[in-house]
C-alpha cells in the first residue's frame, strides 16, 4: 500500500505527531535510500586505486584515465542542478527506480567495456545516476522528518556519504589484489541490484507530483555552465593557465545567463532551479559554510595521498587504510552530532567544528619527510572529526530554513555547489603546490623537497581559507525556523530564531 505526504507546498500532514511518538526512528524510506545512496558514493572513489592498472590494460595515458574521475565529476555538476525540477514532477519511487536503474545500466556496461571511450561513456552513466540520489535522499527527510528529529536523521545519513568515500580507495585495494579493475565494477552490480529491488519492493512514495513543462535552455545553460565552470577549474595544475582561466570564464559566464533565466522563470513559476533559496539567510550562510568545509575536505584527500605515496613511498592500499579510520570516525559521529543537534542547536557543534578544521590544517602545514605515521592519522582524523562536527548542523539548518516547496531546489542547489568546491578546492592546492614546486626548483632545491615544500603553502592557503569558516559559524542561529512560520526580523544568533526575513 503507497501512502502520500504533501512534499511541495506545505508541510506534512502529521509529521508533528509522528515526531512526538516516533522519536528515534528513522523512517524506512529514508534508510532504504540511505543504503542506496551510500552505494553510488562507493562506487565515486572505487577507481582512485585502478588508475595505473587501467591505463597498462587499455593502453591508454594518465591523462586520459583520469577523465575517468572528471568526467564523472562534470556529469554530477551537469546534472544535479536538474533535479530540483525533476523531483518535483515525478514520485519518490520512479525518482529510485530512474536513478538505480541509470546507475545499475552504468555499472553493467563499465565491468564489460571493450575500450576505454566506452567505460569513459559508462562512467557517465553511473554519474548521472548517482546525481539524482543525493537530492531525492535530501527532500525526502526534510519532508517525513519532524523537525525535533531531522538532526539524528541527518547525522545517519552523514555517517553513510562520508564512510563511503572513505572506504572507496581501501576496497578497492582489497579488490584489485584478487584480480582484474573489472571485478570493482562486478563486485557493485548485484550489491546495487539487490538494493534496488528490495528499494522499489518496500519504498513508499512521499509527496505529490507537480505537472510542469520544462525548460531545455536552462538545462543546456546549466549543464554547458557548470560543466564548464568544473572542467576549468580540474585543469589548473597541469600546465598552463590560460586555457583553464578561458574555461572558467565562459562556464562563469554561462552560469550568470542561466540565472538571469531563472528569475525570469520564477515570475512564471515555473524555474529548473529555483534562486528564490538564497533569499533564505540561513541557508545562504550555510552554503557558503559548507562550500568552504568541501574545499578543506578535498584539499587533503588530493594533498595526503600524494605526500604519502610519492614522498614517504606507501602504496595505495596502505594509503587508503592509514586515511580510513578518519573517514569512519567521521562518519560514525554522524548520529551522536545530530542527536546533540537535536538537543542543543546548531552554533555549539559549528564553532568548535570549524576551529577544529583551522587547527587540522595548520598542523599539516608543518609536514615532513620523517612526520611519524600516528600524528598523520591523529590530524587527519581531527580534521574529519572537525568536518563531521560542522556538516550534519550545517545541512540540517540550511535546509530547514527553507520552506517545504523550496527543499528539492534547496537539495539540488547543495549538491551542485559540492561539485563545484570540490573542484575549486581541488584546483587551488594542486596549482599552489605546482607554482611552490616549479620557483623552488628553479631555485636548486631537489625534486622531492620543492613537492614538500609546495604541498606546505598549499595547506597554508587551505587553512587561511577555514578560517572563514568560524567566522560564518557566528552568524549561524542555534536553530532556523522554517520560512513560513511566524519568525522574526532581528537577527540574533544567539536566540532560538531565524534569520529570515519577516
Amino acid at each position: 500500500m503507497t501512502t502520500t505526504h504533501e512534499q511541495v507546498g506545505g508541510e506534512v500532514p502529521g509529521a508533528e505527531a509522528a515526531g512526538a511518538g516516533g522519536r528515534g526512528r528513522t523512517p524506512a524510506v529514508v534508510r532504504l535510500l540511505v543504503m542506496a545512496t551510500f552505494v553510488v558514493i562507493l562506487n565515486e572513489t572505487v577507481m582512485i586505486n585502478a588508475i595505473p592498472r587501467l591505463m597498462a590494460d587499455m593502453r591508454v595515458t594518465e591523462q586520459a584515465a583520469q577523465w575517468l574521475s572528471t568526467a564523472f565529476m562534470l556529469t554530477m555538476a551537469a546534472v544535479i542542478p536538474v533535479t530540483g525540477w525533476f523531483l518535483q514532477r515525478v514520485t519518490t519511487r520512479r525518482a529510485y527506480a530512474t536513478a538505480m536503474g541509470v546507475f545499475l545500466a552504468g555499472t553493467a556496461l563499465a565491468a564489460v567495456a571493450p575500450v576505454f571511450e566506452v567505460l569513459l561513456v559508462a562512467r557517465i552513466v553511473q554519474a548521472t545516476g548517482t546525481a539524482v540520489m543525493m537530492p531525492l535522499l535530501m527532500t525526502t527527510l526534510m519532508t517525513v522528518v519532524p523537525e525535533n528529529d531531522r538532526g539524528r536523521v541527518m547525522g545517519t545519513v552523514t555517517m553513510a556519504i562520508s564512510v563511503a568515500p572513505a572506504m572507496g580507495p581501501a576496497v578497492s585495494g582489497l579488490i584489485l589484489q584478487l584480480g582484474s579493475w573489472r571485478l570493482l565494477f562486478a563486485a557493485v552490480l548485484p550489491v546495487a541490484a539487490l538494493i534496488a529491488w528490495r528499494g522499489l519492493a518496500r519504498l513508499e512514495n512521499v509527496g505529490e507530483p507537480r505537472p510542469g513543462t520544462i525548460d531545455w535552455f536552462s538545462v543546456a545553460a546549466a549543464a554547458f555552465g557548470f560543466g564548464s565552470l568544473v572542467y576549468g577549474l580540474s585543469r589548473f595544475g597541469q600546465g598552463g593557465a590560460v586555457v583553464p582561466a578561458l574555461i572558467v570564464a565562459v562556464g562563469a559566464v554561462t552560469i550568470a545567463v542561466f540565472a538571469v533565466r531563472q528569475l525570469r522563470l520564477q515570475r512564471r513559476g515555473v524555474p529548473l532551479l529555483d534562486l528564490r533559496v538564497l533569499r533564505h539567510p540561513v541557508y545562504a550562510l550555510s552554503l557558503l559554510l559548507m562550500s568552504l568545509g568541501f574545499m578543506a575536505m578535498m584539499g587533503s584527500m588530493i594533498l595526503l595521498p600524494i605526500y604519502l605515496q610519492n614522498l614517504r613511498g606507501l602504496t595505495p592500499l596502505e594509503t587508503g587504510l592509514l586515511m580510513m579510520p578518519g573517514g569512519l570516525a567521521m562518519g560514525l559521529l554522524g548520529p551522536a552530532v545530530g542527536r546533540l543537534f537535536d538537543r542543543f542547536g546548531g552554533r555549539i557543534l559549528i564553532i568548535p567544528g570549524a576551529a577544529g578544521i583551522v587547527l587540522a590544517l595548520a598542523g599539516f602545514t608543518q609536514i615532513s619527510e620523517t612526520m611519524p605515521y600516528w600524528q598523520v592519522l591523529g590530524l587527519h582524523s581531527l580534521l574529519m572529526v572537525s568536518l563531521a562536527a560542522a556538516f550534519t548542523p550545517v545541512f540540517t539548518l540550511g535546509l530547514g530554513a527553507l520552506p517545504a516547496s523550496l527543499y528539492s531546489h534547496g537539495s539540488s542547489m547543495l549538491g551542485t555547489l559540492q561539485q563545484v568546491a570540490a573542484a575549486f578546492g581541488t584546483a587551488l592546492v594542486v596549482t599552489v603546490m605546482a607554482g611552490r614546486a616549479e620557483s623552488r626548483v628553479a631555485d636548486g632545491v631537489t625534486a622531492a623537497l620543492a613537492q614538500l615544500d609546495g604541498m606546505r603553502l598549499a595547506f597554508v592557503v587551505s587553512a587561511a581559507l577555514s578560517l572563514l569558516m568560524v567566522g560564518v559559524a557566528f552568524l549561524l542561529p542555534k536553530r532556523a525556523r522554517a520560512a513560513g512560520e511566524p519568525s522574526l526580523a532581528a537577527v540574533e544568533p544567539d536566540a532560538d530564531r531565524s534569520l529570515e526575513p519577516a
